[in-house]
């Protein structure tokens, strides 16, 4: 099954997250089953993201979006732990700070986004400014309702600049998100996790689901795709995400840059320290 394909959101598309199985797995019976390629997904996103770090050229931006439980730090453990720190950053965004909405709402976005030769993660983002605001109210809808545009615009700009961007979804159902709620309240290693608002805007859950399917009909690119990802099962979550993001990569034929120096005198320069330190021994 093509996973590109099977969980993109064509652009142009009206998305309904009702029609979509939360609890779908593909042919997989099993995380112990799916577990061979899952590790497979991992070692080859060590690789690339190594060969676009030494490429230098391009950069990845891959955000999260989901509701509450829904699993985005756990998706960014599965990913950027098959990666080098050393060229990834992640940003969660909260509440913005005084300084952050005293600018434009796309302000505290842009300055994160990640260089040339880095992976930047988003545990959600530029997006909280059509979903949240809208429904609690925060800014009127002639306000909202234009930052779609400037959202793929935005997009627009980061890619001719060489950023690749992909945008999942994380798709979990109601009875998945409480059965996560009860684990938090049992487990007490869980209850850091807890917050008076996963609470307070379960009674919004309607509200929500317009918000995100507007968003992600109107924000679907062929540049910047929303990736709906069913997320109940949560190793079917880090092997969809893994997959999409390698088949992405790959599809880039990045290249390891030429050498700056001569690999020829490098390696007899090598040789004759080797050979002298033998004859010192």
């Amino acid at each position: 099954m093509d996973y590109i394909k099977k969980f993109r959101v064509q652009p142009g598309s009206c998305v309904d997250l009702e029609k979509i199985d939360a609890s779908f797995k593909d042919k997989h019976e099993s995380h112990q089953r799916a577990l061979p390629e899952i590790d497979s997904y991992a070692q080859k996103l060590q690789d690339l993201q190594y060969l676009m770090y030494a490429e230098g050229k391009r950069s990845l931006l891959i955000c999260l979006q989901g509701r509450d439980a829904a699993g985005k730090d756990g998706t960014i453990n599965h990913v950027l732990g098959a990666m080098n720190p050393q060229g990834c950053t992640v940003t969660s965004f909260k509440v913005p700070s005084k300084d952050e909405a005293a600018h434009d709402f796309l302000w505290r976005y842009h300055k994160v986004a990640p260089a040339q030769g880095q992976v930047a993660i988003f545990n959600r983002s530029h997006y909280e400014d059509v979903l949240v605001v809208r429904v609690h109210d925060m800014v009127p809808k002639e306000v909202w309702s234009k930052r779609y545009e400037h959202i793929n615009n935005f997009e627009k700009l980061l890619h001719d600049h060489g950023t690749h961007i992909l945008k999942f979804y994380l798709h979990i159902d109601a009875e998945e998100e409480m059965a996560r709620f009860k684990k938090r309240i049992d487990d007490p290693t869980r209850h850091w996790k807890i917050s008076e608002g996963d609470y307070s805007e379960r009674p919004f859950w309607n509200d929500y689901t317009t918000a995100f399917e507007e968003a992600m009909s109107q924000c679907s690119t062929e540049h910047a795709p929303w990736f709906i990802i069913p997320a109940n099962h949560k190793w079917f979550r880090n092997l969809a995400i893994s997959r999409i993001i390698v088949e992405t990569m790959e599809g880039l034929n990045m290249e390891f840059p030429e050498p700056t120096v001569d690999i020829e005198e490098i390696r007899k320069k090598y040789h004759a320290i080797v050979e002298e330190e033998l004859d010192e021994a």
